[in-house]
């Protein structure tokens, strides 16, 4: 079960990936052959007909469950129900939103964001700009605001909103749709690996991970999931 076996043709290869390996980049990173883009079909990028590759992100996540997100030093990964709850705990530091903020390692500017997450998700990036307060002749900054709560895994992609058409077919770049994990995976999806803790998790991860990726140095997977 390596990394480099993986070859996208098709929405199905796709949630294949997904679940097999847990994690699937979707663009190159700082580790050479992991990622989509390396390991998909010419003809389904950007297709003469018919959808593809950035049509599928949505039902992808729908139908396989996964999270999907900034994870990867701003870049977008899927992440399988199965190894989310264990990423998290990661990237949290074994901490709940409250308790990260109360230590002071969340700035307030992120905790308005969140907030409005937890009240409102599963958003648009438009709606949640809106009520935050971001946009045209508006304050700016929000993009790294949600690409740092996406790092931290406390906000994730839910799927991806098309206009339609007159017939009610869609159309155009899907808008991302966002929300807190919980929200899309319940309140207590993250316990288990919370009460294990974080040391678990990232042992867990890593073995996992150098296994799909033989030959690839632990401190370049460990640049990408710390």
């Amino acid at each position: 079960m390596k990394f480099n076996d993986i070859y996208i043709r098709t929405k199905a290869d796709l949630i294949d990936a997904v679940r097999e390996y847990g994690f699937v980049p979707f663009f190159k990173n700082t580790i050479p052959g992991f990622s989509v883009a390396e390991h998909i079909d010419p003809a389904v990028w950007f297709p003469d007909e018919g959808e593809g590759i950035w049509e599928w992100k949505g039902p992808v996540i729908r139908e396989s469950g996964c999270a999907y997100g900034k994870f990867f030093r701003g870049k977008a990964v899927f992440v399988s129900a199965e190894w989310f709850p264990d990423f998290a705990n990661l990237r949290r530091g074994g901490l709940t939103f409250d308790e990260t903020y109360d230590f002071g390692l969340i700035p307030y500017a992120e905790k308005t964001l969140y907030d409005i997450l937890k009240q409102r998700g599963p958003i648009t990036s438009g709606e949640l700009k809106f009520l935050a307060g971001y946009g045209k002749e508006a304050k700016k900054g929000f993009d790294p605001l949600i690409a740092k709560l996406q790092h931290r895994c406390f906000a994730l992609i839910s799927d991806f909103v098309y206009q339609r058409d007159k017939y009610g077919l869609p159309y155009g770049w899907g808008v991302a749709q966002y929300a807190a994990p919980e929200q899309v995976f319940g309140d207590d999806f993250a316990d288990l690996a919370m009460d294990a803790g974080v040391d678990a998790s990232y042992a867990k991860i890593m073995a996992h991970l150098t296994a799909i990726l033989p030959g690839v140095p632990e401190e370049s997977i460990n640049k990408l999931i710390r």
